[in-house]
């Protein structure tokens, strides 16, 4: 068996009036937030399910599910913080990880250095083992209508 594993994670939210615009662990001034359950911060959720994914350790959903009150309006760093939790317990240990975000709005590169301290903090590991990109959709699709974001994450991890 080999000591290194690979997960892949995706999500998605749409935007909604009334709601902080959380991403990456951090606030994000916008005029609208995502809509979700939790804080609805779609980094880290895409995250989450890429290092339980490798993990083999089902999905965020199954941990965390959006029908437990317990989860309503949570910070998504405290499933981040469960999630690595899960992982060593497990018996590994978080590699690095590749996000890439897909918004058309607000402009996310100002923001992706503090989001790399504010997620490694959070897991517990080095910044620059933290990769996040932004991009957008080229105005195609639901992300390109500015009708909500969508996040994908790429980990290695590794047996201790």
């Amino acid at each position: 068996m080999s000591p290194f594993r690979v997960g892949f994670g995706y999500d998605v939210h749409v935007f909604a009036a009334n709601r902080e615009l959380w991403l990456g662990g951090i606030k994000i001034e916008h005029n609208e937030g995502l809509l979700g359950h939790s804080d609805a911060d779609v980094l880290i959720h895409a995250l989450c399910d890429a290092i339980l994914g490798a993990a083999a350790l089902r999905d965020i959903g199954y941990h965390f599910p959006d029908t437990a009150g317990e989860y309503k309006n949570i910070d998504s760093k405290i499933l981040l913080v469960r999630t690595m939790e899960l992982l060593r317990n497990a018996g590994y240990e978080f590699g690095n990880a590749d996000c890439t975000v897909a918004a058309e709005a607000p402009k996310l590169n100002p923001h992706i250095p503090k989001m790399q301290e504010t997620l490694a903090g959070v897991m517990q590991v080095s910044p620059d083992t933290i990769s996040i990109k932004a991009t957008t959709s080229e105005k195609v699709g639901f992300v390109g209508r500015k009708e909500g974001m969508a996040a994908y994450a790429t980990v290695l991890i590794y047996r201790r």
